[in-house]
């Protein structure tokens, strides 16, 4: 998994190590593969003159992370291709998702859910009785934005994360695990949790965020839409 430590990297080359009828593994990758609310990554492969097209990667019931093409291809096990990820579609991603997280910073209730998408992302939070106020959450995650906090990553094991439980906002999804170690993606002094995802390098990069709507998703849940400009 080539994007956890460099998410900015775009181009990378690679051997086929299992291929079925349009689902295809390579050796090392930087497609990121759908999970934990971020979708997966498109882009092409290339085999020689052939150019084989990424609709999406997944990962299978073993965490192999798979990608698919869009038409069966006549590559095999052995082949060694150069792949290339549509980098407007991940560097979208990787703002929206770097923006969540700031907006965990701003509404200390639990995640129940989330969304990633290239046009508008989502939260689900907890809030019970509490009010939050959709003018203000934009002020102060704006503010955060613009302050270019630093996003990097520190690495725990399952033990350490258990003795912090209040490092973990998602209520209903477990920390990804990578060789048996949790990653943290950290944003400055301000946010601080555990997260598999591609993440931009500082805050500044996110651009301004619009907070579209809040919405009621039963009697606990609040859902809350955001935009990129």
């Amino acid at each position: 998994m080539l994007f956890i430590e460099n998410s900015y990297l775009k181009n990378f080359k690679a051997e086929i190590v299992y291929i079925k009828d349009n689902k295809i593994r390579l050796d090392q990758t930087a497609f990121y593969a759908k999970s934990g609310g971020q979708p997966g990554d498109k882009g092409i492969l290339n085999y020689h003159d052939d150019t084989v097209e990424i609709i999406d990667t997944i990962k299978d019931n073993e965490s192999n992370i798979l990608h698919i093409s869009k038409h069966n291809v006549n590559l095999k096990q052995g082949d060694k291709i150069s792949g290339h990820i549509n980098w407007d579609l991940r560097y979208k991603h990787m703002r929206m998702h770097s923006a969540l997280h700031l907006l965990c910073s701003v509404v200390p209730f639990g995640v129940t859910g989330g969304q990633i998408g290239f046009n508008k992302s989502r939260l689900d939070f907890d809030l019970g009785d509490n009010l939050v106020s959709k003018d203000e959450i934009q002020e102060k995650i704006n503010e955060l934005s613009k302050e270019n906090h630093k996003i990097d990553y520190q690495w725990i094991t399952q033990k350490e994360l258990d003795e912090q439980p209040e490092l973990v906002r998602t209520m209903s999804v477990k920390p990804p695990r990578i060789n048996q170690n949790i990653r943290l993606v950290k944003i400055g002094n301000i946010d601080l949790q555990p997260c598999g995802g591609t993440h931009v390098k500082s805050t500044n990069e996110i651009g301004k965020i619009t907070i579209q709507k809040i919405e009621n998703k039963g009697k606990r849940n609040r859902r809350i839409n955001i935009s990129l400009n």
